[in-house]
């Protein structure tokens, strides 16, 4: 009887030790060194286009390639710490949440994140000699800055999916934690996609279908993908606000910094670096998902809200960017707060031509054809987030 209320007695004791260890539990190290490598490639990447815009590539080691670089180390550090703990070290419970690699063992995210990071590390010289075959840059996808994009997405891929292993894992505080974790690498994720297609998105492009095409092929799956697996309210809305002030503050902060050009023709009179343009309005969308969302809720995740999500993105979008673009354009937003009077140096812009004025398609016939192949994209990378985070929800290991 005595050892019976022993055992009973003990019970109560150990949950509450366990509850105790679930508020205190610190996310691992490499866990945020693996994110904090993800925010140093949106940085890098920001600063190495306003670097382009507003100095030209003046040498391989300018500041905004070694933050890019710094990415691809964290990525390893965090990585190689990882795999080699669990592979060599005594954690059983390391183990147990590991996969096996070539006889290593470590988390799925780490392997796909190291493979991230030597791919990063070995674009850098591919990038140098490409200058020196071939010059500048006229293009932000050119061969090695496009395997330069599959490591930056790989460590994107990696973190995302180490955070959720965790975070699948997780209950309590320590669950929240992971959450919020997992909203910041989306936010920053979603940021690396809008600058992935900032060639296709300009201002003058925002009347074209060209635009909504590029918007519907980088921001749906990643904002559903993520919020299918947060247990939070607003995930879509946290990670689009994410995007939205990283945008702004590089608008707001970049210019603040001197710079000059250093190679020609120089057609504007640069004296401070140059930043990219005003954050797409894709708060809207990420907002308009998440009240889809919750409206649909246990039917969220079949074909229906697959057409559903996807039609709702580009209506809502196309409802909040179409009229804004005719702010953009006007006088009243070129200014330091809007920045639609920023252009880079080679840019003849308002001396061999009129840059305030949108590229529509070149028939009506052509911009309706445009706008259902959009909404076609948005749907269907609608369903392949849905499709990815509900896989993302399994990763355990």
């Amino acid at each position: 009887m005595g050892n019976a209320a022993a055992a009973f007695d003990l019970r109560p004791r150990a949950d509450a030790r366990s509850v105790a260890a679930e508020r205190t539990a610190s996310i691992p190290w490499y866990v945020w060194c693996l994110a904090a490598a993800t925010a140093a490639d949106l940085f890098g990447g920001y600063w190495d286009i306003s670097w382009h815009i507003s100095i030209g590539r003046d040498t391989f080691w300018t500041p905004a390639h070694m933050m890019i670089y710094l990415a691809g180390v964290l990525a390893g550090v965090a990585s190689g710490y990882a795999i080699l703990s669990t592979t060599f070290g005594s954690s059983q419970d390391a183990r147990d949440a590991s996969i096996s690699v070539w006889g290593f063992r470590g988390p799925l995210g780490c392997f796909m994140a190291a493979w991230g990071g030597f791919a990063m590390l070995t674009s850098a010289p591919f990038d140098n000699w490409w200058h020196n075959a071939y010059g500048l840059d006229v293009k932000i996808v050119s061969l090695p800055h496009s395997m330069l994009g599959i490591g930056e997405l790989m460590i994107e891929l990696g973190a995302l999916l180490l955070v959720c292993a965790h975070l699948n894992r997780a209950s309590g505080a320590y669950q929240r934690k992971l959450d919020w974790l997992l909203l910041v690498v989306g936010g920053v994720v979603a940021s690396g996609s809008a600058i992935f297609i900032l060639e296709s998105t300009p201002i003058e492009f925002m009347h074209n279908s060209e635009f909504y095409r590029a918007v519907s092929y980088a921001f749906p799956i990643g904002l559903i993908a993520i919020s299918v697996v947060s247990n939070k309210r607003w995930p879509a809305t946290t990670m689009a606000a994410i995007y939205t002030a990283l945008f702004l503050g590089g608008l707001w902060i970049f210019p603040l910094f001197p710079a000059a050009p250093k190679l020609g023709p120089v057609y504007q009179n640069v004296t401070h670096m140059i930043p990219l343009w005003f954050p797409m309005l894709v708060i809207v969308p990420a907002f308009a998902l998440d009240l889809l969302r919750a409206w649909m809720g246990k039917e969220w995740g079949g074909w229906k809200s697959a057409l559903a999500a996807g039609f709702v993105f580009i209506a809502a979008f196309v409802a909040a960017q179409w009229p804004f673009a005719d702010f953009l354009i006007s006088p009243y937003a070129r200014n330091p707060i809007f920045g639609s009077n920023y252009f880079g140096f080679f840019d003849p812009a308002n001396l061999l031509y009129n840059p305030y004025h949108l590229a529509l398609d070149p028939t009506h016939a052509a911009f309706a054809k445009g706008m259902m192949l959009a909404l076609a994209i948005s749907i269907i990378f609608s369903s392949l987030g849905m499709a990815l985070g509900n896989w993302m929800r399994t990763v355990r290991r």
